[in-house]
């Protein structure tokens, strides 16, 4: 990454699992691929193996935590996103949307702090 550059997604959600494997240990976090260019037939036996556009890039099954990724800057959540946030809300999920791995790291740790009280 050149100096001054707003680091990908792919760059801050890479960051903050390996900060959360190194913090959390012991509390599995696993990423869902639904990004990604993928040609149309990988797209099409993707989507018929229950791929769905908008699920959230990270799941802490053992918290019901779902994690959206974005950038720090510009990166914007989209109308598929947003019915995904909507639904697991409705649910009772805990959904956060992180504009970079510095927000996901100090939403873990509000998190765990409400946890313990």
């Amino acid at each position: 990454m050149v100096k001054n550059e707003i680091p990908t997604e792919h760059e801050e959600q890479r960051a903050f699992v390996k900060w959360f494997r190194q913090h959390c240990k012991g509390v599995r976090i696993i990423a869902i691929p639904n990004g990604g260019a993928r040609s149309i037939s990988t797209a099409a036996r993707l989507k018929a193996e229950g791929v769905s556009a908008g699920v959230p890039d990270l799941f802490i099954p053992e918290w019901n935590v779902w994690i959206e990724m974005k950038r720090k800057k510009g990166g914007v959540v989209s109308p598929e996103q947003t019915d995904w946030i909507a639904y697991l809300r409705s649910i009772g999920y805990l959904v956060l949307v992180c504009k970079g791995a510095e927000v996901a790291k100090q939403h873990i740790l509000e998190f765990c702090n409400e946890e313990q009280e």
